[in-house]
Parts: C-alpha cells; structure tokens; sequence
C-alpha cells in the first residue's frame, strides 16, 4: 500500500483532539498494523493530545495544536507541536518514584516512551516526535 500523510491544525479542546486521533488510527488500520500495535500508537497518540492541549497550550482554545503524519507498512511517524512554553523533559517528575505517586503529571510522557520505538522532543519541549516501527512478530497484523 502507499505511504499515508497527514497533516491538521486542530483547535485545542478534546472533541477535535478524538477527530484527528481516529483519522489517524484510520491509517494505522489500512497499513494493517496487528492489535497490539494499534492499542500502543492509539495509547501514544492520545497521551500526547492531551499533554499537548492540556499541558502545552492549557486549554487555551485559541491556541493550536499542530499534527503531522506518515504512516507506512513498516513505521508509524507522528509529530505533534503545540503553542506553549515547552518544557524540559528532564524536569518531568519520575511517576513511578514513591514520593511522586500523587502527582498527576508525568505518567503519560512515561507511556509515550514505553509504547513507541523513538521518541524525541523538539522546539524547547513544545513538539514530541514518536515512532512506532513494526516488527517480526510486532505490529506485523
């Protein structure tokens, strides 16, 4: 099958956020990507809307956020870029240490980089590039 992009700029509230993450799940499923691989990119892909509209632009609806895509046999490329002040991913608390298991941050980051095979932050923490590659075995549907 062809290679599959994707391109929006997405006000930043939860209605358009489930819009443009089932357009691109739609890619991921005609690339035939298996279950697994599908409910890890779906995972990803909403820990880092969110984080996005949420933390990046803090529901400021008239802030953007940016979504690109290139979805392939092989590998599941996305970018997401929001209008806030970045962050420093370092800084992020650990949520898996004792004394940050109250806090409500940080938890998503952490599945982000679990589930995807790179993932990498650009322009000062306010863009999150992931990847998911199949595999022998993985995402091989």
């Amino acid at each position: 099958m062809a290679d599959s992009t994707y391109h929006s700029v997405m006000p930043s509230d939860f209605a358009s956020m489930r819009e443009v993450q089932g357009k691109l799940m739609e890619m991921v499923q005609a690339h035939a990507y298996d279950d697994e691989a599908q409910f890890a990119i779906k995972l990803a892909l909403e820990e880092a809307l969110i984080n996005a509209i949420k933390h990046g632009n803090k529901l400021d609806p008239k802030k953007t956020v940016s979504v690109d895509a290139v979805v392939t046999d092989k590998r599941a490329e996305f970018s997401i870029k929001d209008q806030g002040e970045g962050f420093v991913r370092k800084k992020v608390p650990d949520p898996t240490k004792r004394s940050n298991r109250e806090k409500s941050s940080g938890r998503g980051l952490l599945l982000i980089e679990a589930y995807m095979d790179e993932v990498s932050y650009g322009d000062r923490g306010r863009e999150l590039k992931m990847v998911f590659v199949k595999k022998g075995g993985r995402g091989a549907g």
